[in-house]
């Protein structure tokens, strides 16, 4: 896997020779070769970082992602060599008082929808010969689902703002019944009450916010480097501190990469354990190697197989080229 993850309390991260060493009390505990390294992910807290590592990831290309206990991004190291571009960002920001900005806005919609249906399709038909009723359970959401679809391709308007309530009503009518049925595929042992973003306590909210926060280091990283302002989005609003277009982009993919794993871990009876509110460290690195571990995963895109982190890099590359435009953007839709 090309992430480095390094998530025990107190480690020192350095280099030697060719190599990134992560350190414990001058013991190594891991390490791999820089050419090998794709991103180094910190996840837990007391970890520093020598002068060297920043300067060899900075000019590999390397990006540095820091996540929170609870899953929440809170600082990235790139080099402002790999994003000192100017043309594609100015036609962003023209890009959000026009059809170019509604365009975009529809398609991340329509992606996050139709990407919930897949997934509840994928997961249908492992219930078909087991459990009759929960199959037609989630075949009657998946036909709900994708009529709701149909009604955002066929909204229109003049630019986003006068699209975003109609949009937002759509998404959320989805969501309702997608995780309603989430609800069911996960049976009543768990007690799972409903999806819940901010301060939930339930392992299965919290194992979905903290994979959501994995996916964001790998989707504002692309943004970045396609030379797009991470903070400019179309559906999210605007507002200091919140990465918008980052929150838009992982939308096509939340379903994908991060349910499709948790549900997983929790269908095959795995224990997530938690301590004063947060996760204890063994179950912050299970969450987020499979999160990495989907993101390695294949799937169709655009006439042949690749992995989802290399399509989330491709889709970020489409924007940029769509809002200067030179291109065409379609969302990515999985298959079933």
């Amino acid at each position: 896997m090309p992430t480095l993850i390094v998530d025990q309390f107190g480690s020192f991260i350095g280099k030697h020779s060719e190599r990134i060493k992560v350190s414990q009390k001058g013991q190594t505990v891991s390490e791999m070769p820089l050419m090998d390294v794709e991103h180094l992910l910190v996840i837990a807290a007391g970890v520093s970082l020598s002068s060297d590592v920043i300067r060899e990831c900075a000019e590999r290309g390397i990006p540095v992602s820091f996540l929170s206990r609870s899953g929440k991004p809170y600082a990235k190291l790139l080099s402002p060599d790999l994003t000192g571009t100017v043309k594609t960002r100015r036609e962003q920001l023209l890009a959000y008082n026009d059809q170019r900005g509604l365009h975009l806005g529809k398609c991340f919609a329509w992606g996050k929808v139709a990407n919930q249906a897949v997934l509840l399709k994928y997961m249908a038909k492992y219930r078909k010969g087991t459990d009759a009723e929960l199959y037609r359970t989630m075949r009657d959401a998946t036909i709900e689902i994708d009529a709701l679809k149909v009604q955002i391709q066929r909204l229109s308007g003049v630019d986003i703002d006068f699209l975003r309530p109609q949009l937002l009503n759509l998404e959320g009518r989805a969501a309702r019944i997608y995780w309603d049925t989430a609800k069911a595929l996960l049976g009543s042992d768990l007690a799972w009450e409903g999806r819940e973003h901010r301060g939930a306590e339930d392992p299965v909210n919290m194992a979905l916010n903290y994979g959501y926060g994995v996916l964001y280091t790998q989707a504002e990283t692309a943004i970045v480097l396609a030379g797009l302002d991470p903070y400019a989005g179309f559906v999210h609003v605007d507002r200091a501190g919140k990465p918008s277009l980052v929150l838009d982009l992982v939308e096509e993919f939340r379903p994908s990469v991060v349910d499709r794993s948790v549900f997983a871990l929790f269908n095959k009876g795995v224990e997530l354990k938690v301590e004063d509110g947060r996760f204890v460290e063994a179950s912050r690195r299970l969450l987020a190697d499979r999160v990495l571990e989907r993101l390695e995963g294949e799937e169709f895109y655009e006439g042949k197989k690749h992995k989802l982190r290399t399509i989330i890099q491709s889709q970020a590359r489409h924007v940029a080229t769509f809002v200067r435009g030179d291109g065409k953007y379609q969302p990515f839709v999985g298959r079933w």
